[in-house]
């Protein structure tokens, strides 16, 4: 049977900018990453650890090609150097741990940050393949085409309403939890050529490249919850997180994440330096209309044009609602969505509500304190106690 990954460059573009900025600055981290199902799967995920195992021994024979170092070296935030030590990088097996425990799979990554923090992307994409591959193929396809094309008519009905300030834009934020590699592919191939004036790239590098569309992402949770663990104060881990990633990329790849330890605390860390160096923000848990209004006012405190920002909304999005998030927001502030699992796993199928998370970083446990009930992952209650103290974050 044909491997699932058949290019490393396949994975999200937040994975490589995070890479890099932890390689220069924090290459000794020791971390550890865990494989969590959030909801309940129609068979036990356990029947794939047979599987599982193959594709991930797969996994770790694989290289990045010379194409595709060359595409990232065009990209002008990646230096020189990262793409050098891309050039002889090799996953490595025996930093992964894939058991069973009666029905769940568990599947972990421990060792060298710079080593382990990779594996994610591809677990998550492997495995959801692996469990939709037991389901009629024909029939999640068809239900799948029938749902693009009402997503494609949802889009160009748009173009009838009254044009607001700024455009509606949204991307592709798939890879993870995705029906099939080649679904997605076609989900993204078909949105690129039907609907381009709406529909501006993809986290998913490999299609970015092949496709020739703007890859997206900047930074994702376990990069600012890595600075729990190095060393500053824990009530100053945010700033020194932004401090760094400000000092690695001049300018670029200026949409900070601010749902690690709730909005009110990311705010109060985002002073009018930060704010004036991050081009945007992007929600990811709790209620995005609040969430937004938050930002709006911060921003008006700070005396900054909000036409100037951009607001990214990623958490569960599909169409209907970005589009009543745009309707809101477009006419005082720059919006994008990133929409995911309702691009690339719409076929009629439950998806699977999979993770693979950061739990600690040089032997300590790391937490994010969401906005959103259910999303905290850290089985370490001293250190979430300690954390929402901190932080003044009332438990979920």
């Amino acid at each position: 049977m044909t491997p699932i990954v058949h290019s490393l460059l396949e994975t999200d573009l937040y994975k490589f900018t995070m890479w890099q900025a932890l390689l220069h600055r924090h290459p000794a981290a020791q971390a550890e990453y865990a494989f969590t199902c959030r909801n309940v799967p129609a068979y036990p995920l356990a029947e794939l650890k047979a599987d599982v195992e193959r594709e991930l021994d797969h996994l770790c024979s694989l290289s990045f090609k010379p194409e595709e170092v060359a595409y990232l070296r065009g990209l002008r935030f990646i230096k020189s150097d990262f793409a050098d030590f891309l050039t002889v990088f090799r996953f490595q097996r025996h930093f992964l741990s894939v058991e069973t425990d009666g029905d769940d799979l568990r599947i972990r990554a421990t060792g060298p940050q710079v080593h382990v923090m990779g594996f994610e992307i591809y677990v998550l994409y492997i495995v959801n393949e692996l469990y939709f591959r037991r389901f009629d193929q024909a029939a999640a396809l068809a239900e799948g085409r029938k749902r693009l094309q009402a997503k494609i008519a949802l889009l160009r009905e748009l173009a009838s309403e009254p044009a607001r300030r700024h455009p509606f834009e949204f991307f592709d934020f798939g890879v993870r939890r995705r029906f099939s590699g080649a679904w997605h592919e076609e989900v993204v191939a078909t949105l690129a050529r039907d609907v381009p004036v709406y529909f501006k790239g993809t986290s998913n590098v490999y299609f970015a490249m092949k496709y020739k569309l703007v890859p997206i992402g900047t930074m994702a949770h376990e990069y600012l919850q890595s600075f729990q663990s190095f060393g500053v104060r824990l009530r100053d881990f945010q700033k020194a997180a932004l401090e760094d990633w400000v000092q690695e990329y001049r300018g670029d790849l200026g949409t900070a994440l601010t749902d690690v330890v709730g909005m009110d605390a990311f705010l109060g860390d985002f002073d009018l330096y930060f704010a004036k160096l991050f081009d945007g923000l992007r929600h990811d848990s709790g209620d995005p209309v609040e969430w937004g209004e938050k930002a709006l006012a911060h921003y008006a405190k700070l005396r900054l044009d909000a036409h100037t920002r951009r607001m990214v909304f990623s958490d569960g999005l599909d169409l209907p609602t970005a589009f009543s998030l745009y309707r809101h927001f477009a006419d005082r502030t720059m919006t994008g969505f990133g929409i995911g699992t309702n691009l690339s796993n719409d076929v009629g199928l439950t998806p699977l509500n999979i993770v693979m998370k950061l739990i600690s970083c040089n032997g300590q446990p790391v937490a994010k304190l969401s906005d959103s009930k259910g999303k905290t992952l850290c089985k370490d209650e001293t250190f979430l106690a300690y954390l929402r103290q901190v932080f003044n974050h009332p438990a979920a």
